[in-house]
């Protein structure tokens, strides 16, 4: 029951952690000052060229730019690059540089910093996650400072939506040859200057003053508060001490709705919230146990309890993506037949669920699940981990049997499902067909040929089930009512604050 009295305790002492922030001016005008913004965790790193988690994107987003970018629309528009062109072949894609942009150790941005910045990203030293996605770059020209040619071994239609991405980060040249430490001190051409991390505490930026963007940013700074408790965090934003706090539980929705200064924005994001299997360890190999896991479970519940609602989804794809495809007739909610499925095996030990702890929404949605997986005679034991551990042990080593999680939108299809069906992904899951359809997909051009081959890929990866695909959840931001332009961009799941603007509070 909702609130319970550990709640209402926290909340009280949660007025007490914030009560050093500084207080609500009054009279309506233009308030020049940092925008304070919660996260639920610590990133794993500030460098965005070796995560790819959640909250060091959102963080890095305002330091960084990239040669292209989306916008609020979900469009790839210009950024550091004024213009591009590709040649008939698709070989050659030649970037037409912006100039007067400086780095924030006062460097001047030139051609040099992209082709240092793609190399740092392809050299197997760097150790970058994605770096399989720029593997169509065969060499790197720069006939100016202001021109730079990415002279490709195939066409690759991804490759714009990549250097959209935010592992395309820009970073300046002579840092890299230096060997800078970009994961705690990272240097860019972004919005915003990074000043101090103090872990587990806070992030904090400054305004970049000679932005290339007219007019932006529009505040002094950002000011990203790490904090993992629920309590606090709504306080935060009730009292005036946060001014933006993503909401994961609907009664907090429902406290700030009713606050006359806070407001609350509802979207669908663009995760595809999952329980990732790892198909190598059996019985979890074998197919018939991951229809059973995946029949037992009843996902709009999952999404309405847990995720605050959402659309319920049958493959690999987050629901508002032009690429989705309805499979979710596959493998529909039916305890009974998951009951039947199951019999045939005998469990020496509960399968292991690790979740990891700073992510409550994902903890709510793991006990559902153990539940759920009870009841059809698979037993689950839920192991809670740090998000590093989860990184490490988890997405990096595949030492789990099941795990919770939400996997990030993409600009293109390829992001998402490159190297699904080999033994690279932390599911395990090989299937050669469906690898070798995702590198097809990727050389071709037009939407309609691409959804065509992307079609099969989402098809097999829905029958083989290496994931119970539970849907695409909302996302639920709780915003002072001084806080006007925030965005969060679609796909990338990430905010630009560079049209904030903070107005003084009333009262």
């Amino acid at each position: 029951m909702f609130p319970t009295q550990k709640f209402i305790a926290v909340i009280a002492a949660a007025a007490v952690l914030l009560v050093s922030a500084a207080p609500v001016k009054a009279g309506g005008q233009k308030e020049d000052r940092a925008l304070r913004c919660a996260l639920p965790g610590n990133p794993s790193t500030l460098d965005p060229q070796k995560t790819q988690d959640a909250l060091s994107f959102q963080v890095v987003k305002s330091v960084y730019d990239t040669l292209v970018e989306p916008d609020a629309k979900g469009l790839i528009v210009p950024a550091l690059a004024e213009s591009w062109t590709i040649s008939g072949d698709g070989r050659l894609w030649t970037f037409r540089l912006r100039r007067g942009v400086s780095f924030h150790n006062g460097g001047p941005f030139t051609s040099r910093d992209v082709k240092a910045t793609i190399q740092r990203i392809q050299d197997p030293a760097t150790a970058s996650p994605r770096a399989i996605e720029y593997d169509a770059i065969r060499n790197i020209l720069t006939p100016d400072d202001f021109t730079v040619q990415f002279e490709l071994n195939f066409p690759a239609a991804p490759l714009l939506a990549t250097l959209a991405s935010g592992w395309s980060a820009i970073l300046p040249a002579d840092l890299i040859e230096a060997g800078h430490d970009f994961g705690a001190h990272p240097t860019g051409t972004g919005p915003f200057v990074f000043e101090a991390w103090l872990r587990g505490s806070k992030i904090t930026l400054t305004k970049n003053p000679a932005y290339w963007m007219a007019g932006a940013p529009r505040i002094s700074g950002l000011d990203f508060r790490i904090i993992p408790e629920r309590a606090v965090r709504l306080q935060g934003i009730l009292s005036g001490q946060l001014d933006v706090c993503d909401l994961y539980d609907s009664a907090d929705v429902l406290l700030l709705e009713k606050n006359p200064r806070t407001r609350v924005e509802k979207s669908l994001t663009s995760r595809v919230d999952v329980i990732a299997i790892n198909t190598s360890r059996f019985p979890l190999s074998d197919l018939k146990m991951r229809r059973a896991i995946t029949h037992a479970i009843d996902k709009q519940s999952v999404l309405d309890i847990a995720y605050g609602g959402g659309e319920v989804v049958g493959t690999f794809m987050d629901a508002g993506d032009p690429y989705y495809r309805d499979f979710t007739d596959l493998y529909p909610y039916d305890p009974e037949k998951a009951r039947a499925l199951a019999a045939d095996y005998r469990f020496e030990k509960p399968l292991e669920m690790v979740v990891p702890q700073n992510y409550e929404y994902h903890i709510r949605a793991a006990q559902l699940y153990q539940q759920m997986l009870g009841k059809a005679g698979i037993p689950v034991r839920i192991r809670l981990v740090d998000w590093t551990v989860w990184l490490e042990d988890v997405y990096r080593k595949a030492n789990f049997d099941l795990s919770v999680i939400g996997h990030l939108g993409k600009l293109d299809p390829d992001a998402r499902l490159r190297d699904y069906g080999t033994e690279k992904t932390y599911v395990r899951w090989i299937q050669p067909e469906a690898a070798r359809r995702v590198g097809q997909a990727g050389t071709l051009s037009g939407f309609a040929a691409r959804k065509k081959v992307y079609d099969e890929v989402l098809e097999i990866m829905a029958r083989e089930a290496p994931f119970v695909y539970t849907g695409t959840a909302y996302r639920y931001t709780g915003i002072r009512d001084n806080v006007e332009g925030y965005i969060m961009l679609p796909k990338i799941d990430a905010p630009d604050f560079r049209s904030v603007i903070l107005k003084q509070e009333k009262g």
